[in-house]
């Protein structure tokens, strides 16, 4: 007698969830169904076979997404009998074409019985067949609007209907659904822009935070604004003429910005976090550099974006003018300044900080009367003394200082100040990792 199993299904009617069934087996190792059988394994003719048959490869046909009709052969016999033969199939998930890529649309087989699949059995098929792209594999929602994008690309005179969307990767060209490349630029887009602002240095008093949702286009647009009401410009006066200062070049916040949108790994579920205090403002987004990239490639101009359509898109919208600039652009528009940007890079998140302009120096002047000079305008023996310290030392800092000179800490103070507004002496650093150098 035969018997139910992990490949082996018995039907008594032909259509009530024959289709999960047969997708179940397509998604797992392939299988057998039975028609004209009950539960049992004893005989249950059908009757009018041929019309059955029929309804049986027109309803597989139209019901399951993609195409499963190469991996079955159908059968039949005298006895009443049709026999279904499911391979296992190539572009797995296969799901019912009325639920989509959701539980309630695609089956596994789990011993004799046919079984949602988890979200995380979902997401493994897609990656399996699609690749290990994120951009490019399939979205699991499927109900998506584009507005924003509409709107966006528009105003940039880029044509943005449907028939353009394969040509722009919002489409995947094997089944015709979305790509997760088209849930980033949808309304229904599931990530984040997380903005903070913080009394203090360690970020742990808030002043006032926003989170930015919807289009990435979007949250671009939005976020920058706010990042740009959070960043100050102060005015001052050299005469009858007005000299403005901003706390962050106004470029370099949208190159971060812009960077960690573009490059961050979209496969988490978290949201790029910024935060701003009064010495810095702070970018963050998940996804480390990619293996074959260090920091010091980065910073030489080499770009290789995780995800290459959404920064062809980008730059086809002149929110980028060429891969691998931007993080370059940003040094250079701190090149006055004497705190530099920072980077820091984990396997898992990459940050950059910009400092704020305003509440540092700007890098001293050494021209060559100063130099010419020195000797005559500081004849002082403890400037003199420091001068000849750092020739053959190169850097010394605050605890040093005080111990060269034999003085205490705000004498010492006093003398690196004068230096430095004289253009001997510069800094770097804060704090316990504040040293003096000379320019």
């Amino acid at each position: 007698m035969l018997y139910e199993s992990e490949s082996l299904e018995f039907k008594q009617e032909a259509i009530p969830n024959l289709c999960k069934s047969v997708i179940a087996f397509a998604n797992t190792n392939g299988g057998k169904i039975i028609v004209g059988l009950k539960d049992d394994g004893k005989l249950a003719p059908l009757d009018n076979l041929d019309q059955i048959y029929t309804q049986i490869t027109n309803t597989i046909r139209d019901a399951i997404l993609p195409d499963i009709t190469m991996f079955i052969k159908y059968s039949s016999n005298s006895d009443g009998i049709i026999t279904i033969e499911i391979a296992e199939g190539s572009a797995k998930p296969y799901y019912l074409k009325s639920k989509g890529l959701k539980p309630s649309g695609v089956y596994v087989r789990q011993g004799a019985s046919s079984v949602p699949a988890s979200p995380e059995q979902i997401r493994y098929f897609i990656k399996a067949t699609d690749g290990d792209t994120y951009e490019a594999m399939r979205s699991l929602s499927q109900e998506l609007t584009f507005n924003t994008a509409y709107t966006v690309f528009s105003a940039n005179g880029i044509t943005f209907s449907e028939n353009k969307y394969s040509a722009l990767g919002l489409i995947n060209l094997k089944d015709n659904l979305y790509t997760n490349l088209g849930l980033l630029l949808s309304d229904q887009c599931q990530h984040s822009i997380k903005i903070a602002v913080f009394e203090d240095r360690e970020n742990t008093k808030f002043q006032a935070h926003r989170e930015f949702s919807g289009s990435l286009l979007q949250q671009l647009e939005a976020a920058y604004e706010f990042l740009m009401l959070c960043n100050q410009n102060r005015s001052t006066f050299a005469g009858l003429s007005r000299i403005d200062s901003w706390d962050y070049p106004q470029e370099a916040v949208r190159e971060a910005l812009l960077n960690a949108i573009i490059h961050r790994d979209y496969s988490y579920s978290g949201s790029i976090i910024v935060n701003i205090n009064k010495e810095c403002m702070e970018f963050i987004s998940l996804g480390g550099l990619l293996p074959e990239l260090t920091l010091e490639d980065i910073q030489a101009g080499i770009s290789q974006p995780r995800n290459v359509r959404l920064a062809e898109l980008f730059h086809r919208l002149n929110f980028i003018e060429a891969y691998g600039t931007g993080i370059r652009r940003i040094f250079a528009l701190y090149k006055d300044c004497y705190i530099k940007p920072q980077i820091s890079i984990t396997q898992h998140t990459f940050k950059i900080i910009l400092p704020n302009q305003n509440r540092v120096h700007p890098l001293p002047e050494l021209n060559l009367a100063a130099e010419k000079t020195v000797s005559y305008k500081y004849p002082d023996k403890q400037q003199q003394t420091v001068i000849a310290y750092l020739k053959q030392h190169k850097r010394i800092s605050e605890t040093e200082l005080q111990q060269l000179l034999d003085v205490k800490r705000t004498r010492a103070y006093l003398i690196a100040r004068d230096m430095m507004s004289s253009g001997l002496l510069a800094v770097s650093g804060r704090g316990s990792n504040k040293y003096y150098y000379l320019p």
